[in-house]
């Protein structure tokens, strides 16, 4: 006889900074209104056997979600994990607060990233890069400290061969098209609701989930 079982709920796991948490403690869903819900719309329409966990913090490093990276995704037994983090590593520093140095970030990742493969091996891992759009000359300065992070992250995924979500690339493709930069984040930091659909249409071509 044939099984008219349900498919098992695959649980799909982000965790990171604002731009993950796009205000998900006050919303009933605890999805936020960013990328996150898109995709989690997306996919429930797809095949509606996906749970999306929302583990975004606004203002948080890469630091912040080591301390928290068991109890906020080690330990709720995901079968995919998106890390999305590096903004504000480079962010606060420029606003005059405590440098977080490449060699700081680097471990902070790859401890995260050995703790993924330790406890949950068979866990795809979705790496995004942080991007800035550069609204005038304060967000541009971004660039000089965050750089070398992206660098790290990149490196990374390529090693450990997880799949990237480059948003600097999707926003240099997004300027090209003729979007501003404006258009994609407001502040060159926080995306818009046009900015947050790019960012779940390159993760969706990225994870393939």
């Amino acid at each position: 006889m044939e099984s008219t079982s349900a498919p098992a709920t695959r649980t799909l796991l982000f965790i990171g900074d604002s731009i993950t948490d796009c205000g998900r403690q006050e919303d009933p869903d605890g999805l936020g209104h960013g990328y996150v819900r898109l995709l989690a719309e997306q996919l429930d329409a797809r095949d509606g056997a996906v749970t999306v966990l929302n583990r975004g913090i606004s203002g948080h490093k890469a630091s912040d979600l080591v301390a928290r990276f068991g109890a906020d995704c080690l330990d709720l037994a995901p079968d995919l994990v998106t890390i999305y983090i590096g903004v504000n590593d480079s962010w606060h520093y420029t606003m005059g607060r405590e440098h977080v140095s490449e060699e700081s970030f680097e471990r902070d990742c790859r401890r995260m990233l050995d703790q993924l493969a330790a406890q949950h091996p068979e866990a795809p891992v979705v790496m995004i890069v942080p991007f800035v759009a550069d609204v005038d000359e304060d967000v541009r300065r971004i660039h000089e400290d965050l750089d070398p992070k992206v660098a790290i992250l990149r490196r990374l995924a390529a090693e450990r061969g997880h799949a990237l979500v480059d948003l600097e690339q999707v926003l240099a493709e997004a300027l090209a098209s003729g979007m501003a930069p404006g258009e994609f984040a407001g502040d060159g930091v926080h995306p818009t609701p046009a900015g947050h659909r790019l960012i779940a249409d390159a993760w969706l071509a990225a994870a393939r989930p």
